[in-house]
């Protein structure tokens, strides 16, 4: 029973990390900006802050991989871009934090890797009249949701039009692994979500709020809604990544902790040689 129950969890983190690799893989073939060496995978969306700028290493690292590292960094340096070095449990080992400390990078923060079943019974997510979650259908739609994820994550000004030119290279059609969310309040646009199809599992991003529509339950209300989306397209599982804030909404949706992953990013301090 034991053992079964270990494979379960092990299936599920597998399937939060090849989710997040195709998300970043997908993200990086839009502005040809992937950027791999075995097991080493970085991109960039072009936008000036780590957030969305990601590193991540698929194998623990090991001393070969030391050049790569110091080639990624200058990668970013050449974009003058920050970004972020990720470490799913596959990649995790006391070698990879040695070598990414060595390199420079020091660890950020670490977010929950989490799952759930899309069950009838997590699925209640009956809309007050007031609420409405609709999928974006056209370029219209996506310049809203632009517009409303960009303010609901508090981006730096300066990067309006650069996360605008990276929003706006996304695909809309019937082929695209992506699908976007906008939740509206008396019409006007409050929330966002994102749903990535990777394989047999679908992901959960950018659910974001207004700030001044937050602890409302619309982040929940989006949330649940995709949820019913991805069912309703075949998908069983549904994956995230979460802060420790997020959690707690998500698991009131039914989503249970699996892991963490840890995030790196760069010592403002240390200098490329």
């Amino acid at each position: 029973m034991k053992n079964i129950k270990g494979n379960s969890i092990l299936s599920k983190i597998k399937n939060i990390e090849e989710n997040f690799f195709a998300v970043c893989r997908y993200w990086g073939n839009l502005n040809s900006s992937l950027n791999q060496t075995d097991s080493i995978v970085a991109m960039s969306t072009g936008v000036r802050i780590a957030d969305i700028n990601w590193a991540f290493n698929e194998k623990p690292l090991n001393k070969d991989n030391e050049k790569h590292i110091y080639e990624i960094k200058k990668y970013y340096e050449k974009l003058n871009l920050s970004f972020w070095w990720w470490v799913y449990p596959c990649g995790q080992s006391p070698d990879t934090d040695r070598i990414l400390r060595d390199a420079g990078l020091r660890l950020y923060t670490k977010v929950s890797c989490m799952a759930a079943k899309l069950s009838e019974s997590l699925l209640d997510c009956k809309m007050t009249d007031k609420i409405k979650v609709l999928p974006v259908k056209n370029k219209k739609d996506l310049l809203v949701w632009k517009d409303i994820s960009f303010d609901g994550f508090e981006m730096p000004p300066y990067t309006r039009e650069q996360y605008g030119a990276f929003v706006l290279s996304f695909k809309l059609d019937s082929q695209s692994p992506q699908k976007f969310f906008l939740a509206y309040l008396d019409e006007k646009p409050v929330a966002t979500s994102l749903l990535f199809f990777h394989k047999n599992i679908a992901g959960l991003y950018y659910v974001s709020t207004l700030p001044t529509y937050r602890n409302r339950g619309y982040g929940l209300k989006i949330t649940q809604a995709a949820m019913q989306s991805a069912k309703e397209s075949g998908f069983t599982d549904i994956i995230l990544q979460a802060t420790p804030v997020g959690a707690r909404v998500y698991k009131s949706a039914g989503f249970m902790e699996y892991g963490q992953a840890e995030i790196y990013s760069l010592d403002s301090s240390f200098k490329n040689e």
